[in-house]
């Protein structure tokens, strides 16, 4: 962000606390522009660009109230602009992690369904049943980040929590569904 830049997205700022909403509007079209180029900046022209500059636009909004006017205007905005890249980076990679080139793809028939398989099978409803068996806000914070694919900080907000918490809560229940399903 230039000099001018900064100016102009901190004046716009400031007047649309104030309630101005055409400021408001010109501010979100300016830091769209500087977004696109901030994350392609730093991942090249990948597919996901515009999913990044969305998040980071309504995490601005969502955060507008917590900018202060006497301070620059830059630092804040890329904090929030680097955050939001670093969750879209990892929700990515979590998702690319679950899934499978189509090479890889064991053929039908040979997978752990089949019957002559040899790795050992999931019990399914014993996973079920282990995770019935924990505390409602350790289920709900594992079920959000196994099955929701919800981030750390996602589940902090939503049950008002600190992330560390919520680390520290899954971390727990990870140990007692081990227990409970004999190490497996």
């Amino acid at each position: 962000m230039t000099p001018d830049q900064e100016r102009r997205a901190r004046d716009l700022m400031r007047q649309a606390q104030d309630g101005a909403q055409p400021a408001y509007a010109e501010l979100l079209a300016d830091l769209t522009i500087v977004s696109k180029r901030y994350v392609r900046s730093r991942l090249g022209s990948v597919p996901w660009v515009d999913d990044v500059v969305q998040e980071t636009l309504l995490a601005v909004h969502v955060a507008r109230h917590t900018y202060d006017p006497q301070r620059p205007f830059a630092p804040w905005f890329y904090a929030i602009a680097r955050s939001r890249l670093v969750d879209s980076i990892r929700r990515r990679r979590r998702i690319a992690a679950h899934e499978h080139e189509r090479e890889e793809m064991p053929e039908p028939g040979t997978g752990a369904d089949s019957p002559d398989s040899s790795r050992s099978e999931i019990d399914v409803e014993a996973i079920r049943r282990a995770l019935s068996a924990l505390p409602a806000r350790q289920r709900d914070i594992i079920e959000g980040l196994k099955y929701r694919d919800e981030s750390v900080r996602e589940i902090a907000t939503r049950l008002g929590l600190t992330e560390s918490a919520v680390k520290v809560t899954a971390h727990r229940g990870y140990q007692i569904l081990k227990r409970l399903l004999g190490g497996k």
